[in-house]
């Protein structure tokens, strides 16, 4: 499991990183019943498209974050900053985790230019929890 996803476990919690589909779920086919009439049984639907996840809920992420600080007991402020968000999910927000994650969202800057590092790590991170399922506010997407 990388930074991100693990990331993304601690806001969304477990329900959100794992839901089951209908794709997922067990599924029982009509054709598997036996037949009792002599008469063939009539062929499955052929123009069904396959089953797919429907879209979940977004999962907000300003109050589950929020909480997350509330309950670290910690002066964090995960709306500007990567290190701070990382405390407050409970992960440990070092220089080489935070590399690690740069390397996952595709940074190719100088990643002993932390000050920028972090900037991009924070905007690439909430840009990514949105498009998997985090309803993330406009002004952090910018």
């Amino acid at each position: 499991m990388g930074i991100f996803d693990k990331i993304k476990h601690a806001i969304f919690g477990e329900a959100q990183a794992a839901p089951v589909t209908p794709a997922t779920a067990p599924r029982v086919e009509p054709a598997q019943a036996p037949v009792s009439s002599s008469a063939a049984p009539s062929p499955a639907p052929t123009t069904a498209a396959p089953a797919q996840s429907a879209p979940a809920a977004a999962v907000d992420i300003v109050p589950l974050l929020d909480a997350a600080v509330k309950k670290s007991g910690q002066k964090l402020d995960w709306r500007r900053s990567i290190v701070d968000l990382m405390k407050a999910v409970g992960m440990d927000a070092s220089l080489a985790e935070r590399k690690e994650l740069a390397s996952e969202l595709g940074y190719t800057g100088d990643t002993h230019d932390t000050a920028t590092m972090n900037m991009f790590l924070h905007k690439a991170l909430m840009k990514r929890l949105a498009e998997n399922g985090g309803k993330v506010p406009a002004d952090l997407l910018d």
